[in-house]
């Protein structure tokens, strides 16, 4: 059986898998693309290694037989063998690529934050069971939140009382990453629920510039250059504009979420955010504002044009068309967001 697979490294160049399969494996293969390597022979090395390895093997398997069958003093431009093992997987139907999915976009709502956590673990969990297309959805709010990772501490990322003075509620998503401070209009952020082949191999490192290189299409087409600064933030010349957060369920699905700043009141934010205050403590709070630089200040536009140009390019990309939360998965939100994420038994997991 004859295989084909294509990858395009993110920053790098594009890699192509050719196989041939038989009962026993890999019967043939041909790793080719625009990439450089040198001495040419080098190539030989890498299909060699790859013939025989049985068809389901893992990311890791392939990546280390690669990188043991190199000749001494080879180099790899543009693509390294985590890329061909990334390639062969593709090839093979164990991973995928953006165009292997029909997507769905899902338009900004006003919903209440509680519910719009319950509603990423909601459809991660629906898009892992093969009952919902992968989907990328951007959130809409009215109230004051902070969103906080889920391995932080509530007490030293909060400051209580200063929450309870602002009107701040305090709410706990089930992904890692830091604190994100929202108020109705001040950010942009959207979620992203995906099959965890898309990601196959990836280290999370490597998945988030992958997972947003649409988005930062969308940024040059708003005049603003950014580029990620690892692990998980998204930066531009002018400082930082946002940060991307991901979780992998253990059922085989992904849910990667990014919020960007738009018009922060960073007083407020340092006020409730014990972190910030550390983190700027010797800077002063006009240095605050730098340092979060709003995306109004850096494309000029409305924040519902940012959000649309958004929407423009992901589907375009990505061919994707439009979705909506149906009323049972909006239900089952709402039950998960009363007995998980308005508890205090969760928000205070870690005290």
């Amino acid at each position: 059986m004859r295989h084909h697979g294509e990858y395009k490294v993110v920053g790098g160049k594009l890699v192509i898998a050719d196989l041939l399969s038989d009962g026993s494996g890999i019967a043939e293969a041909s790793i080719n693309g625009d990439f450089f390597l040198e001495p040419d022979e080098a190539l030989e090395d890498i299909n060699r290694a790859l013939v025989g390895l049985p068809t389901d093997a893992s990311h890791s398997t392939i990546r280390d037989a690669v990188a043991a069958n190199l000749r001494e003093g080879a180099v790899m431009f543009g693509f390294d063998a985590e890329a061909v093992a990334r390639v062969v997987r593709r090839a093979l139907g164990h991973a995928t690529g953006w165009a292997d999915h029909d997507w769905e976009i899902i338009g900004p709502q006003a919903i209440p934050i509680t519910e719009q956590v319950a509603l990423d673990e909601v459809l991660a969990r629906e898009v892992a069971a093969g009952n919902r297309k992968p989907t990328i959805r951007f959130w809409d709010w009215d109230e004051r939140a902070v969103v906080i990772g889920s391995f932080q501490s509530l007490a030293n990322e909060v400051d209580a009382q200063a929450a309870e003075r602002h009107g701040v509620q305090v709410v706990r998503r089930i992904s890692g990453g830091g604190a994100m401070f929202m108020e109705a209009g001040n950010c942009i952020t959207y979620s992203l629920y995906a099959p965890d082949s898309l990601v196959d191999g990836m280290s999370f490192a490597d998945s988030y510039p992958f997972l947003d290189a649409w988005v930062m299409d969308a940024l040059t087409r708003m005049g603003v250059q950014a580029y990620y600064k690892p692990l998980n933030d998204i930066a531009t010349a002018e400082g930082k504009i946002g940060g991307a957060a991901q979780k992998r369920l253990a059922r085989g699905g992904l849910l990667h979420h990014v919020t960007m700043s738009y018009d922060i009141d960073a007083q407020k934010m340092v006020d409730v955010l014990r972190i910030g205050r550390e983190k700027l403590s010797d800077k002063g709070i006009a240095s605050a504002v730098k340092r979060v630089d709003p995306l109004k200040s850096q494309t000029r536009l409305e924040r519902a044009e940012v959000i649309n140009i958004m929407m423009q390019t992901f589907t375009e990309r990505y061919g994707a068309t439009p979705g909506a939360v149906g009323e049972d998965t909006r239900a089952a939100a709402r039950t998960l967001a009363d007995s998980k994420f308005s508890t205090d038994e969760w928000t205070a997991r870690v005290p």
